[in-house]
């Protein structure tokens, strides 16, 4: 078994978002179940998911195939974002001089036992508690 790993909102989003094509074929290789990789993401990524693609971008998907997407996404692991783990963020917020939603990303990595974070939301190669910070799309910057 493979070490889980969490993956924020942004590289889903860039995984259905046609705008960028260099980054939605690198999030799409980083999502790929074929890689073996155990996948996890929060109720926090589901919702900003959801919300993202059917009003932020240039071509919004239509709210019946974002739902079916948050579906497909909610076979992965999901970690539910309640009253402890907001506290945890905001204590994190605080402590990391990162806001309370990164934070949250980061506190819901923990408590699924990841090490790692994929997002472009932080600084890649940081470590924020017992979480490091990965880009995946560093190099096509």
């Amino acid at each position: 078994m493979t070490e889980p790993v969490f993956v924020d909102t942004n590289v889903w989003v860039y995984a259905v978002d046609a705008a960028d094509p260099a980054k939605r074929e690198r999030a799409l290789e980083v999502v790929d179940p074929a890689r073996g990789r155990e996948l996890v993401i929060s109720s926090q990524v589901l919702t900003e998911f959801y919300a993202v693609v059917t009003r932020k971008l240039v071509v919004p998907l239509a709210p019946h195939d974002a739902e079916a997407m948050v579906a497909q996404l909610s076979i992965l692991p999901v970690v539910a974002v309640d009253a402890s783990l907001v506290a945890a963020a905001i204590a994190g917020s605080r402590e990391w001089q990162i806001s309370v939603w990164d934070a949250l990303i980061i506190r819901a990595a923990e408590v699924a036992g990841c090490r790692r974070v994929l997002t472009e939301d932080l600084s890649h190669g940081r470590t924020y508690g017992s979480v490091v910070v990965e880009d995946p799309f560093a190099e096509l910057a």
